[in-house]
């Protein structure tokens, strides 16, 4: 065995090692690790039964709602950390699970990450469902009908008066 051949594979065995000393002592930090969600508030006033069902199949089921089912997966670190992130932040900006006394959810609808953009401009320019989780849950891709559908149903629900958002 030639000298190049054993401090590669030495480089390479130290490699290995220390990536799996990271990946264990990361499990050790406990963000992402509680799983709990808050209590869903209200229920919301849905145009339709079809709306609704859409709505959790591409959106609630990921961040915009109280009502997330955490995957597998979301118990280890670094993959706890991004979606805890996700279903956090979501919430924040719109929130289906926590609307105000007037009816409208959370924030009006309005992203604050997204400046000023309705979840249904959202939804038809294509940034919601967020792209990690269309590659991660395929029943979120939606096609260009299934676009149009959800996003003139959210207007309906969300900004029942047909005006826009600030």
């Amino acid at each position: 065995m030639s000298i190049l051949g054993s401090v590669s594979g030495r480089a390479a065995g130290i490699g290995v090692g220390a990536i799996s000393v990271v990946t264990f002592g990361i499990q050790w930090v406990l963000y992402g690790q509680d799983h709990s969600s808050p209590l869903v508030v209200t229920q919301t006033n849905w145009d339709s039964p079809k709306t609704r069902k859409l709505f959790y199949r591409a959106c609630a089921d990921c961040r915009h709602s109280n009502e997330t089912p955490w995957p597998w997966c979301g118990g280890f670190a670094p993959i706890s950390w991004l979606v805890m992130r996700d279903a956090l932040e979501g919430r924040e900006q719109f929130n289906v699970s926590s609307s105000s006394a007037g009816g409208e959810a959370q924030n009006g609808g309005i992203g604050e990450a997204e400046e000023s953009d309705s979840p249904t401009e959202q939804i038809q320019n294509g940034n919601m469902p967020l792209p990690i989780y269309r590659l991660t849950h395929p029943e979120a891709r939606l096609t260009a009908v299934e676009k149009q559908r959800l996003g003139a149903s959210n207007k309906a629900t969300f900004e029942p008066s047909g005006a826009v958002a600030p």
